[in-house]
């Protein structure tokens, strides 16, 4: 959809009515679009680079009712504050998606690569807009564009994941990884992970939540970065990312 530069952002469908913006470094940040009457739902909000490609996608499926935010990381949020829609999110991360302060449980100095620590501050100033006004919250049992709300928190105290039991499709940010955050590389094709103990705010309840989300039987994972995991194995995937780190 938008030709041209290196790692231009990408949209394509990845479930019916279901649509992936994918942008930033290596593709590297996931935005999705949920097809709701005349215009769409957007799910998590990428970063602050990605703010031009996320309003060009308005022009293509209809304008944006309102935009959900997974959780509120600065490579969750990044874009919100560009777009013109009300921020939705959890009522456990207000307080963090309202602040321009990033959250007060990472560690960075514990990521075990030394150049991955040096470059991670610069990375997520690079993503981050500050914080975005929250219009309304959503809690576990909410319905959003024929989507059942799930809280799975851990990575953060408030994020949030969407799942839709006809087809089993989860869209569930950051609750696990498809990519090693400790060497800004993907995982092995087919591997999950829970997210690496330095970015959560309870990590015990992180491991929880992928044992959670393993307990909904999804057939395809829609995650916050790479393609989605899907395929006969995504169970044992699940089960085996619930027990890492």
């Amino acid at each position: 959809m938008f030709p041209g530069r290196p790692w231009s952002p990408t949209l394509g469908r990845v479930a019916d009515g279901v649509w992936l913006l994918r942008g930033d470094i290596r593709s590297g940040m996931n935005i999705y679009y949920l097809e709701d009457g005349d215009g769409v739902v957007q799910f998590d909000a990428g970063t602050e680079p990605m703010t031009k490609a996320a309003r060009a996608v308005s022009e293509k499926l209809g304008p944006i009712k309102q935009i959900v935010l997974g959780h509120s990381h600065t490579d969750h949020r990044g874009a919100a504050p560009g777009l013109d829609a009300p921020v939705l999110c959890h009522p456990d991360e207000v307080s963090y998606a309202e602040s321009d302060s990033w959250p007060d449980y990472w560690n960075m100095s514990e990521l075990p690569v030394g150049w991955v620590r040096r470059i991670y501050p610069f990375l997520h100033r690079r993503w981050d807009a500050g914080g975005v006004k929250v219009a309304a919250t959503i809690e576990e049992g909410d319905e959003v564009a024929g989507f059942r709300v799930h809280h799975f928190p851990g990575h953060a105290p408030g994020q949030i994941g969407l799942f839709r039991e006809s087809d089993r499709l989860a869209l569930c940010t950051d609750t696990v990884y498809l990519i090693d955050s400790t060497r800004l590389k993907p995982l092995p094709e087919g591997e999950a992970s829970v997210p690496y103990p330095v970015w959560n705010w309870d990590h015990a309840a992180a491991k929880d939540s992928v044992r959670k989300l393993a307990a909904l039987e999804p057939a395809k994972v829609c995650a916050g970065h790479a393609l989605p995991l899907e395929g006969p194995g995504i169970g044992e995937a699940l089960a085996r990312a619930a027990e890492k780190y």
